[in-house]
């Protein structure tokens, strides 16, 4: 039987070309206009939109709504086709089972992955060769904007599994860094005692994964004595609003980038050299920012739900118009870098996880950012909300203190940056981790909505 290779699929070489990397990467993205950009994502566009039409998924998605081929001829009428998030393609799954029919495979090779199930069921998540090694290369000439080099040793606590996380992010230093990297995975892969002495023993200058665990792991180091064998000099994950400041400080001032993706997309945004604000890839994505409830564009500098176009994504599974129901907002004025690149200031918390309390939206994680630097909280919390017989909902803050800590002092923080009067209950050093999961899950659980809605 033949069949093609994965690199008999497509053009390593053009693909560098379109998708440059380090040096070649900051001379034309600071040398292109907006208007030069525009145009170049408007072909990218139109190139995705007529891989789109020869998806069934689409085919139903846009032609429910009335939408024809002809009807889009330039990425201005974008906003003519309908947003989608992952309950769509569930609910294709579970009417094609098992993989629904959101993706275009043929007889080119398929990279076959799931998403951690955060918010449900994994969702199946496929790429063709070309979308992936351009998924890949996003992350690694990220990672080498930001200052990660050939000489630094990585070591990676993404989930590894059914996950996608971990393996596109090794085949992104391996391929896109030349860096040498070290797959240690979760606390459960390998054991967090483990973990730093992997980082003490092979001289890892880098740690990429989610902060949650990484800062973890900086009480692990403590405790084994072995920060006068570590010499941790970055670390690159996804900070949200508040862990920044909290990260560098455990692991004795190593600097910290963020960036934001997901699944479905891989990167979308990242930080700089200047670390100021997170880049848009817009040679790559195609950000819109929408508002929660009526779904169309925010005034610039408003807060809006995340809904990205993969301009590259024109082999097997297309994604145009994802909400990722990621909110954020973009960060108006010039920036220091000079890249043509629009800035967004990170992850602000879900959309779908927002919770009302008499009239005032909360989003949990942003909790995490009211009760940055005080030493006396482990930084660990998790939000119950319930609803009493009469219909009136409450929140239940549960923080994790080392001691000392006045409750009255943190309810007039929390209801300063809420808004409103929520529920406080301290709990020791790690008295959480069973319900956030912060052991086991790569993005630890902070809200429990036991409603029932």
């Amino acid at each position: 039987m033949t069949f093609p290779t994965y690199f008999e699929t497509f053009d390593a070489r053009q693909m560098l070309e379109d998708y440059p990397v380090g040096e070649a990467f900051v001379d034309r993205y600071t040398r292109m206009s907006r208007d030069e950009l525009h145009a170049l994502q408007n072909a990218r566009f139109l190139k995705v939109m007529k891989r789109g039409w020869e998806i069934p998924f689409y085919q139903r998605l846009w032609g429910e709504k009335g939408i024809e081929p002809g009807d889009i001829r330039s990425l201005e009428d974008i906003v003519k086709l309908p947003v989608y998030d992952k309950s769509d393609l569930m609910a294709s799954v579970n009417t094609h089972p098992p993989y629904g029919d959101f993706d275009g495979r043929g007889d080119t090779p398929v990279i076959f992955h799931t998403t951690s199930g955060t918010t449900g069921r994994p969702q199946p998540l496929m790429f063709g060769p070309k979308g992936r090694e351009i998924t890949n290369l996003l992350v690694g000439r990220m990672y080498r904007w930001m200052g990660l080099g050939r000489n630094d040793v990585v070591q990676s606590v993404y989930g590894h599994g059914m996950i996608n996380g971990g393996h596109y992010i090794r085949e992104a230093v391996t391929h896109y860094t030349n860096s040498l990297f070290l797959s240690a995975g979760t606390g459960i892969e390998t054991r967090s005692v483990n973990q730093v002495h992997l980082m003490a023993d092979f001289g890892v200058t880098c740690m990429v994964g989610f902060v949650d665990y990484i800062r973890k792991l900086a009480e692990v180091a403590e405790a084994e004595k072995l920060f006068d064998r570590i010499n941790l000099r970055m670390i690159i994950g996804h900070l949200g609003t508040e862990d920044r400041a909290s990260t560098e400080k455990a692991w004795r001032g190593a600097k910290a980038y963020d960036w934001y993706g997901v699944g479905d997309t891989g990167t979308i945004a990242g930080e700089g050299p200047d670390r100021d604000g997170l880049y848009v890839w817009e040679d790559a994505q195609y950000l819109e920012l929408l508002d929660i409830d009526g779904g169309t564009a925010v005034a610039p500098g408003a807060t809006g739900d995340m809904v990205v176009t993969c301009l590259f994504k024109d082999d097997i599974a297309p994604c145009i118009r994802f909400n990722t129901h990621d909110i954020t907002e973009e960060i108006i004025g010039a920036n220091q870098t000079g890249m043509v690149f629009r800035r967004i200031s990170g992850f602000k918390g879900r959309s779908d996880n927002m919770v009302k309390l008499r009239g005032i939206n909360i989003f949990p994680h942003a909790i995490g950012a009211m009760i940055e630097n005080r030493v006396d909280l482990t930084g660990e919390f998790i939000c119950h909300v319930t609803r009493d017989a009469g219909g009136r909902d409450e929140m239940l803050v549960i923080l994790e203190t080392r001691g000392g800590t006045d409750e009255t002092e943190i309810a007039a923080l929390l209801r300063k940056g809420i808004g409103i009067e929520v529920g406080i209950r301290l709990v020791g050093a790690g008295d959480t981790a069973a319900e956030t999961q912060i052991d086991t899950r790569q993005k630890p659980i902070r809200l429990i909505d036991r409603r029932g809605l």
